[in-house]
This record gives C-alpha cells, structure tokens and sequence, in this order.
C-alpha cells in the first residue's frame, strides 16, 4: 500500500483555488466563479456582518452578483461572435479570464455556470488550533495501519476540526460520519453516539479510508469515495476505463457527482498543503496542546450523577471529554453503559476494579434501564392504571404530560417509570449463593 499522496499537475489549478477559498477570504465574504474552470475567479462578494449565513439579504447580494457576471459573459459572447470589442468593463474583465479559450460558445456555456463560494480562512485557521488536541492520536491511528499521514488533514476538509458539526443530510463529527456508515465501525445509537467522539471516530476514520483504499486501488479514488461512496467510485472508474482521477473529475457525468465530489480531492490536498505549513498562510498560529485523559472500562451500568458524586468530577468536565454520551444519559434517563471507555481528567488513573470500590457495586447495574409502557384497553382509566403500578394519579399523569382527568382512547401508549435492574451487588450475591448451594 503506498503512503504516498498523489498530486496530479493536472489538477493545480484547482488545488490552487481552494488554498485561496481556505486562506484568502473569510466567512464573510465569497468568490464569484466558474463552476468547471476554478482558475477563472470573476470577483470577491464582501458579505454583510450583521446578517445571518443563509438570509434573504445575503442571497439576494449574491444573486445579484452572480446575474452581473452571466450578462456580462453573454455581452462578451455576443462581442466575440460580432469581432467587437464589448463596451462594459466587465464584459472586458470576462474576455481577459477566459483568454484564447473565450469563444462565443464558451462564454455563453460560462453564463450559466457561474458560482458562489464563501471563504473559509477563520474556520480554517480554527480547525489548524483545534487539531492540534488530536493529531497524536490520528497519526499513531493511521500509522497502525500503514496509512499515509497525511490523511490527518481530511477532517479540515469535512468538518474543520469541529468534533460536534452536523451537516444537513446528518452527517456528524469531526470525520463527518453518516449514521449507516458509522454503524458498521462504530456504536451509534441514542445512548452513546461514537461519531462525536474525536478518539473512536478517528479509529473509524481510518478503517473506512483503508477499506475504500483496498477497493479501489490509489487515494485519490479512495478519498474521493470518503465523500462520494465506494461504489459510486467503481461505477466512475468502470464507465470511464481508468484510475486517473483527473480524468474521472473532468469527464465524469452522473447526477450525483456534482461539484462537492468532483472537487472533494483537489480541495483535501489543499487542506493538506496549508496544514504542513500553516505558517506560511496563518503567520502566528499555533496548534492546541494534545488532549490528555485516562480511560477505565465501565465495569457495570451507572448514572451520571452517581459518578459524578463518587469520583468528585464536575458533570460538565464529564461531559467534555465523554462526546459520544447522548443526552439521555445526561439527563439521568439511561444508564452510562457497561464497557464504555469512561474517560476521566489526567490526574484521575483508575481501574474498573478501583472504580467498583470508588463507586459502589449497590451503584452500578448488570443491565442498561429498561422502559416500561402501557396499553390502554377499553374503559380504563389514569385511576385505574395508576392503581394497578402502585402509582398516584399525579404521578402517571406527569410522567406522560397528560392532565389527571384525561380521557384515554383504547391502544394509547402510557409511559410508566423505567423499570432498574439488579446491581452488581445483588447479582454477586447470587452468584456466591448458587457456589454455596450443595
């Protein structure tokens, strides 16, 4: 496997585009270009501050721009079609962009596809801070595995280091794991989400990089397929007859591999450049000293709050370096689950049999709590059901936001106290009692 990552010459101009997106122009401002030709920048839209990303004022701004710049690719077509020279002057600008390659033709095809990209330079110079928490563990990562180091720089890419981003199809973490992909890597699920934890989600990082790297045979397509699928890859490399990526990214046509896929390599080995010299484009910047933190297998089921009061850490310092905690473990409703890699502060070195002592086996379970619910039948009533659990009225009713002279219909689900299972305490007596028995 090689540990080298190609850098195709044919693929420059792009490489060069997204150093300038990533280094050059902020979140408040954006290039106006050409969607196919990312050496044709027509101009920089400075954004209003005061307005949110996304508003009516800002997309009316950027429309606004983006019309300027197809009338003007259409006046230099209608010029260049003519033998004239256009008369406005960004008409001009246009024909200077395009050069020997500004036919009537070209420019009219230009005038539809002119595109705004907002700057990323502060998330970036952010992300190079922030990585600097994590980057011995990602690169002892991918070095267990044979990995390229330069990999690491992916996530400025996905996520600019942000271990708790979503995007709007649901991907999530530093890595950007979609729930089915990280599924077959991690443990995702309402109780512990491994996708925002920087440490679990960097080990399914490079597990899904190495298994896309075996599939397909070079990087460029094995970090392609990290945003586009491994088998939208082998369907590109199979209808084209060739691994040369620069190949796939000019000609390949298929409604899914839009501008984010076909640009996703060219704008990692631009992350990668800045990032192996963030100077030379931050001056100044300094990476976050390494995360520090011990780690101890749970070794039964708890509440947050009982480890909380029994280890004496602060729940919000719990909850710092335990990302991958979901909120109904915070808010007491599920258990911290047994075999979980509780994380604590440096200072705090433990070992399952020590947190035992620590906490109490009356304080840990055997089991993750069990939700109880109920089905209404004909004519029952909250009085009823209440009775019948050894609840109050009240009681029943707060726990399902219902008033307590609600009227039930046949099948509704109530939902009753969770049900707790036996602690370790209880089930080592057990088992001392059943080694007794004769």
């Amino acid at each position: 496997m090689s540990r080298e990552i190609p850098r195709p010459p044919e693929l420059q101009r792009d490489v060069d585009f997204w150093i300038r997106v990533y280094s050059q122009i902020t979140t408040l401002q954006g290039f106006l270009h050409d969607e196919r030709n990312l050496a044709i920048v027509y101009s920089t839209v400075d954004l209003p501050p005061t307005e949110r990303p996304g508003s009516p004022v800002r997309r009316q701004l950027i429309d606004n721009e983006r019309t300027r710049w197809a009338d003007a690719l259409r006046e230099a077509a209608v010029a260049t079609e003519q033998g004239a020279a256009p008369s406005g002057a960004d008409a001009l600008r246009a024909l200077e962009l395009w050069g020997a390659d500004a036919t009537p033709d070209t420019l009219r095809a230009a005038a539809e596809a002119v595109r705004f990209q907002l700057g990323q330079a502060d998330r970036f110079r952010a992300g190079i801070v922030r990585s600097g928490q994590w980057e011995s563990h990602i690169a002892r990562t991918f070095d267990s595995l044979g990995l390229p180091p330069g990999l690491a720089a992916l996530p400025h890419v996905e996520s600019s280091f942000t271990p708790t981003a979503y995007s709007k199809v649901g991907a999530s973490g530093l890595w950007q794991f979609m729930p089915g992909t990280g599924r077959r890597f991690m443990r995702v699920d309402d109780i512990v989400d491994e996708r925002l934890d920087p440490f679990r989600s960097t080990e399914a990082a490079a597990k899904l990089l190495l298994y896309n790297y075996r599939t397909l045979g070079s990087w460029p397509l094995a970090i392609t397929a990290y945003n586009h699928g491994t088998g939208g890859m082998r369907r590109a490399r199979e209808q084209l007859g060739t691994d040369d990526f620069a190949v796939i990214a000019r000609r390949y046509q298929s409604r899914s591999f839009g501008f984010a896929s076909r640009n996703f390599y060219p704008s990692f080995l631009a992350a990668l450049t800045i990032d192996q010299n963030p100077q030379r484009y931050f001056p100044d910047v300094q990476r976050a000293p390494e995360l520090v933190f011990h780690e101890v297998p749970m070794p039964g089921y708890a509440e947050v709050a009982t480890l909380e009061r029994a280890l004496g850490i602060p729940r919000e310092t719990l909850r710092e370096l335990n990302p991958a905690l979901r909120p109904a473990v915070w808010s007491g409703e599920k258990f911290v689950p047994r075999g979980y890699r509780l994380r604590l502060p440096s200072g705090e070195s433990l070992s399952a049999a020590q947190l035992i002592e620590q906490v109490g086996a009356d304080r840990l379970f055997v089991a993750q709590v069990a939700p109880r619910t109920h089905a209404v039948r004909r004519g029952e009533t909250l009085t009823r059901i209440a009775k019948r659990y050894g609840f109050s009225v009240a009681e029943l009713a707060k726990l399902n936001d219902l008033p307590t002279d609600a009227k039930l219909r046949r099948g509704q689900q109530l939902r009753l106290a969770d049900e707790r299972p036996a602690t370790l305490a209880s089930a080592l007596t057990l088992d001392s009692a059943a080694g007794a028995a004769p």
